[in-house]
Formats: structure tokens, sequence, C-alpha cells
């Protein structure tokens, strides 16, 4: 296995088997993930008896929203040889680590310390007439050696390529219809303060495996969640939609003259003037990679080249508190950093992957075919 890269597990099957697959194809990754947030937890005070407990009342409403997820979880487990609240955690990870202590005694939940910068740029606008979908995740350090690439193939609908740390269900990618979705952190006074228990991860893959876009927005605003997110997707045919999700509401932005870009702020007019955003706070960075971002794809004149996005994503003004993140402290003694960069051409199925950005901007390319 190349260390360079991140590895491609193919799977196919029913859910279990397909889980089973990626458990046995990824062991250690997956430990790594698990060990990861664990450690995260316990750095926040939750003991390791409340972390399994946590886990397994998380267990039905994963079945509620899909009980096939379970059984791919449980397939995980079983190939990886771990147990099913382990690989609920990592993809409950968010839910758990940030309303915690919200879910165990009612206290303040924690602030989050995510970040992220993504770009879409429509065939109007883009230099080759194909749709762009591009984004810097940026998160713990250490998930540079828990990624991988998961090649899905599916009968109940079209396959999906998606970027994911081992032992998860999804993270951003596009599938065989064309539809492209990325994920980037929001934060808002209504966090972990609603009814709803729907893990952004679960919400990630069914989008994911939509069929055309109107299903995936119709997925969107089906499901409550415990704390914000957003979500920018695209068809290839040449549409996008930016959804700043809030527990208990959606705001969306739509792109100008082809380009959509949005980094960890509440842009849409309705968020700003409903919401408190609670994580500018933090990532008070964002303001400026916003600009920045979509500075440099208009600079372009309406002839952006996936050349010019990876620029774009590569920039290091306020370095380390860039749209390229090097590794920089974080809460609870954790490095946060550009874990990969990626650039989606769903058009073609294609997806470029750029491990350890700040190191080595090389492209390793995944396909569907």
């Amino acid at each position: 296995m190349d260390p360079t890269i991140f590895p491609l597990i193919d799977l196919r099957g029913s859910p279990h088997e397909r889980g089973a697959t990626h458990g046995k194809a990824v062991p250690e990754r997956i430990r790594r993930s698990i060990d990861l947030y664990r450690g995260e937890l316990q750095r926040r005070g939750v003991k390791p008896a409340q972390i399994h407990q946590l886990a397994r009342d998380f267990a039905p409403h994963v079945s509620a929203f899909d009980p096939a997820y379970l059984e791919e979880m449980q397939g995980i487990a079983d190939g990886a040889g771990l147990t099913l609240e382990e690989i609920i955690l990592v993809n409950c990870r968010t839910e758990m680590m940030f309303g915690a202590r919200t879910m165990i005694d009612s206290a303040t939940a924690p602030e989050k310390d995510d970040g992220c910068t993504a770009v879409i740029v429509l065939p109007e606008a883009s230099e080759s007439g194909e749709l762009i979908h591009a984004h810097n995740w940026d998160w713990r350090e250490e998930c540079v050696d828990t990624g991988v690439v998961l090649r899905i193939r599916r009968n109940e609908g079209p396959d999906i390529l998606t970027f994911v740390e081992a032992g998860g269900l999804a993270r951003h990618g596009l599938n065989a219809n064309g539809i492209s979705l990325t994920g980037n952190y929001l934060a808002c006074d209504r966090d972990f303060k609603t009814s709803g228990r729907t893990p952004l991860a679960l919400v990630r893959r069914k989008l994911l495996e939509s069929a055309n876009l109107a299903t995936a927005l119709r997925t969107a605003w089906g499901h409550q969640r415990a704390c914000s997110t957003n979500v920018m997707l695209a068809a290839a045919e040449g549409e996008a939609i930016n959804l700043e999700m809030a527990p208990d509401e959606i705001f969306w932005v739509q792109p100008q003259d082809g380009i959509l870009v949005h980094a960890n702020h509440w842009i849409s007019p309705g968020a700003q003037a409903k919401l408190r955003d609670t994580g500018i706070s933090i990532t008070v960075d964002t303001l400026y990679r916003q600009r920045r971002t979509e500075a440099t794809m208009r600079r372009q004149g309406g002839r952006v080249s996936i050349a010019a996005v990876k620029e774009a994503l590569a920039d290091e003004y306020g370095k380390p508190d860039s749209v390229l993140r090097p590794p920089k402290p974080a809460i609870y003694s954790a490095i946060s950093a550009t874990v990969c960069t990626t650039v989606m051409l769903p058009g073609k199925g294609e997806m470029s992957v750029a491990r350890k950005p700040w190191v080595s901007r090389n492209f390793h390319l995944y396909s569907l075919s």
C-alpha cells in the first residue's frame, strides 16, 4: 500500500458484505479512527463507559434513518474484529464530540473547531465547460493516516465514489449520476438544543445515493439534525446549491455568475437575520478565506481552470490560519491541518485527492470507471 496516497477500497454486495470488505481491507486505519475520537472524547471529560453508552444510544437513531446503514456498520465491525459501538463512534463522532456533555448532563456543549473551504464552478464559468467541485478538508492531522476512498457498487441506485475516514460511511464525493457533495463546518445557537439526532455522516451518505438533485434536496429537508452543517451540492449537467443547515431549518445560497464558494460562516441573509453564529469566534479566518477564494475564482473572467481552483485552495495568506492550513494547535491539545484537497469532475466520475497538501500537492486520481 502506497503510504503517500489514500487507499481505494471496492465495495459491493449486501450492506453487511460491503461493510465486511471495508473492515477487512483497512482494520488498522479503522482502529486509528476509533482511537482518535475516543481520545477526543476523553479529553473532553467523557468517561469510557459513557462513550460506549452514547454509541449504544445512537444505534436506534441510525436504524431509524436507514436500517441498511446499521447493517453496514455491523459488517465493518465484523470485518475489522471490532464492536458495533466502536464503528458508531466513527460515524457519529461530530454529535458525540460536540454534544456529549449536553446528552449526558445537559451542560453547555463545547464549541466546535473545524474548518474547510469549498468551491463549485458551473460549466458556464469553467474553462473546459465541465462542472468542477473542490474542497479543502481541515480537521485533525491524524486523519492523513485514517482516510480512505470507497468505490461502492450498488444494485439499488447509482454507484458512489467517496472519501471518508476509515470505518465511516461517507464524507464527500460523487455518484454515477453526476451528483457531487462536500461539507463544511457551521455552528449556531440552536446546536444540540433540538430533538433532532440524525448523524451528519448518514445524511451525507444518503445525499450521495440520490438519483438527482431534487431527490438530494428532499432528503436534506426531510430530517432534523443535532447540530449545524454546511452542504454544497452539484449536478454535473450544470446546477449547484449551497445548503446552510441549522438543526431545524435550512437556508440556501445559489451560484453567482457560475461560481459558488463557502467557508465556515453563515452567509445567507436569512440565516444572518435569524441565527447567532457561534463558530465564527473560533474560526475568524473564515472571513478572509471566503473572500480570497472567491476573488481568485472571479479573476479568471468566466474561464476558471482546474489549475486556478487548485491555486485558490493552496492560498497561504495568514498562514497557519490560511485556506491551505499547515499543522497548528487546536483545542483539547489537538493538531489541526488541511488533511486533503479534493477536486471532483462529477461528469466524468473522477475525484483527484492530494494527501497532506501543505507538504506536497500531488493529486492522485480515483475514478468510478
